[in-house]
Formats: C-alpha cells, structure tokens, sequence
C-alpha cells in the first residue's frame, strides 16, 4: 500500500479560501505561506507541493475570483437592446461582487490589474462587456472610444460595488444609486440621437409620475429590466 495523499483537494480548498479571506481583509504583507497554512490547519509544505509557493496560492485565488466573475457576466444573454444588455451586465457585476466580497476585494484590490487596452483573454470578465459595447457602437446607439467606455463603466461599477461592500450605503440607498449612476453613465456615451430620446422619456416619465405616481418608467428598457 502506498502512502496516505494528506494534500488533497480539500487542504488545497482550504488553503485557497483561507488566503482569500487573509487577502481581502489583512495587509498583503501579513499573508504568509506560515500564516495561512496556520488558518487552513495544514502544513507549510502542503503550500509548496500543490501551488509552489505563495506566489501559486495568491494566482489560485485570483483565478478563482478571474473565473467566478467571468461564469456570472458571461452567463447575461445578449438582447436587440445594447443599452439593456450593458445594463444587465452591470447588475450581474454587481451581485457577483456583493455575493462574493472576499474574492472580488483581491480582484480589484490590486491582484488582478485592469487594462483595457491590452490583449483580453478568452475567459477575462472583461470580454461580455467589450462585446456588448461593440455592438452598441455598431448599432449606432453609443459613440465613442470601445476602451474609454469600458473603463468609464467599469469606474463607476467598481465604485459602486466598492462603497456598498464598505457598508458606505444603506441598502435602499445603494439600489437608487446603482441605477442612477449607471444609468447616467450609459447616457453620457449614447448619441445625441438616442440620448434626445432618453431625455425625452425621462420628462414624460416624470410628468406621469406627477399625474400618476405609480406609472411605470418608460426607460426601464435602459435599466435592463
């Protein structure tokens, strides 16, 4: 009989989410291979034989939280709409963060670095949403830069997320947020075309609302919903 496997897919799960944890919430400096095999009650070497190192770990992490984030906005199904599709991108952005806060803090905390304008990989989160500028550009309902758009959108979500997750804004407060902040965003970048028409449901809505305050909102279609 061979020897017991001790490093097996359970320790490797349990140094994975101890250093996602150790890396949302403590100094990078502080996450040690000793410290978190501590926290994963496993051994020092068990880091080293099943990702190298600690340089491995903290990739594993990030792939973790690389390909969480990607599963979630890739899974958004594409509409006729490119505003309403931008938008629900934006939403499952947003529930994939506040779902996942420990991976999605070491995601946009400094492990995984974003750059538009360099090569997006095949499963980088990045994609559904140049994808989905692209053919708001392309249907003439957005003008403009795809990367500057990108990172405009990704500001303002990263944000968002950001002062929600810090407990910065209630829930109430975060939800109206949300959706006037991407919503604004989105206009900003739209032709004047689309954009006359924009503001143009924006007073009839409001002007309903005066006339009857529970009318809908005709520019739920740019809120995706």
């Amino acid at each position: 009989m061979g020897r017991p496997r001790t490093n097996d897919e359970a320790v490797k799960e349990r140094l994975v989410e101890c250093a996602t944890e150790m890396l949302a919430t403590r100094p990078r400096e502080s996450v040690t291979v000793r410290a978190v095999a501590a926290a994963a009650e496993a051994s020092t070497t068990a880091v080293y034989s099943l990702f190298g190192g600690k340089d491995g770990l903290i990739g594993a992490v990030r792939d973790r939280a690389v390909a969480g984030l990607f599963r979630d906005v890739s899974a958004v199904q594409t509409s006729a709409d490119p505003l309403a599709d931008l938008y629900a991108l934006a939403v499952a952005y947003r529930r994939w963060g506040c779902g996942h806060s420990h991976l999605y803090t070491v995601l946009c905390g400094g492990v995984q670095s974003f750059d538009p304008s360099g090569e997006v990989g095949a499963g980088d989160p990045i994609r559904p949403l140049l994808a989905a500028i692209d053919r708001a550009l392309t249907a003439s309902v957005l003008a403009g830069d795809a990367t500057a758009i990108a990172l405009s959108i990704w500001a303002t979500l990263h944000g968002l997320v950001t002062l929600e997750l810090a407990g910065a804004l209630d829930a109430t407060t975060a939800e109206a947020a949300f959706r006037s902040s991407i919503h604004a965003t989105l206009r900003g970048w739209t032709t004047a075309e689309v954009f006359r028409s924009l503001r143009q449901a924006e007073l009839a809505r409001r002007q309903d609302q005066g006339r009857y305050p529970d009318s809908p909102d005709p520019e739920a279609v740019v809120r995706g919903r």
